[in-house]
């Protein structure tokens, strides 16, 4: 690990764009982004937490291509490339991971594991997503892939609820608590836990926690930040800092400045050992 100095990092919110799922595939992603490829590689890349889990597709640049998928991400991770890098991102939609991959999100947190590798039936289509263009992948999906979902009515209800508490959390300057938003949407806590743990990766609080810090990522260097805190649903500026820090690794000022970033080198996932009962191959950490 080396400690980067002077450079503020690229991070995929800012270099990242996105066209909406169509419609029909709405229950089950909400988008595809396109990270061009980045070609200068001594400016450090952010990997920012995230509480989707998205299957990406790597591009020729770099390395063999592959279907990845990665699960929510807990905390901010920072790397430097060793050549130019670029992919393709589907982003599952609240709830879907079950139905698309077989698994519990919170079989994925933080984890990386090849598509081709997970019991769902997503996996069956691994191969042929990689070999398509950005613009074919969304009819290749309509076409494929809603005559071999298998939902229960239970489950139908449960992603809908899950995408509803999702939006009544995202986005919001005071975020509700898990017990205001629990009596809201007429379940117990233990069932919203139950419902993020599952159908998300990670429990309401941190999806605040995350959608909030990703608000400010988008902001930094607009406004002070004594506004930005207020804007995002922080107490004060401090609360902003000492959140900041824990899920981004560093303090704002040394985010923006690049200095004492903890850089790792960029290396292909590392494959080991299943999960008991899954058959996921377990990943090297994000």
């Amino acid at each position: 690990m080396t400690i980067a100095q002077g450079k503020a990092p690229v991070t995929t919110d800012l270099t990242e764009s996105a066209t909406p799922a169509p419609e029909s595939l709405r229950p089950w992603f909400t988008e595809l982004g396109l990270i061009p490829t980045v070609r200068d590689t001594s400016v450090p890349f952010a990997h920012v937490p995230q509480a989707a889990t998205m299957i990406v597709l790597r591009t020729e640049d770099c390395g063999p291509r592959d279907a990845l998928v990665l699960g929510p991400r807990t905390r901010a991770s920072y790397a430097e490339a060793d050549k130019p890098m670029g992919c393709l991102r589907l982003r599952l939609a609240p709830g879907a991971v079950g139905p698309l991959l077989g698994v519990s999100a919170g079989e994925l947190t933080d984890r990386i594991v090849r598509l081709a590798d997970l019991p769902g039936p997503a996996a069956q289509f691994a191969g042929e997503l990689v070999e398509l263009r950005r613009d074919e992948l969304f009819p290749y999906l309509e076409q494929r892939l809603p005559q071999r979902i298998r939902e229960s009515p239970a489950q139908v209800s449960h992603r809908e609820l899950l995408r509803t508490a999702v939006e009544s959390v995202s986005g919001r300057a005071m975020p509700a608590t898990v017990p205001a938003l629990a009596g809201t949407l007429a379940v117990s806590e233990r069932q919203l836990r139950n419902l993020f743990s599952s159908g998300i990766g990670v429990s309401p609080k941190h999806y605040t926690r995350i959608d909030r810090i990703r608000r400010v990522l988008t902001r930094l260097g607009t406004s002070p930040w004594s506004h930005l805190a207020v804007g995002a649903g922080y107490y004060d500026q401090s609360h902003l800092t000492a959140e900041f820090r824990s899920l981004m690794g560093v303090a704002p000022g040394s985010f923006l400045g690049g200095t004492r970033l903890p850089i790792e080198p960029c290396r292909p996932a590392i494959y080991g050992r299943t999960i008991s009962g899954t058959g996921i191959l377990r990943s090297a950490p994000l």
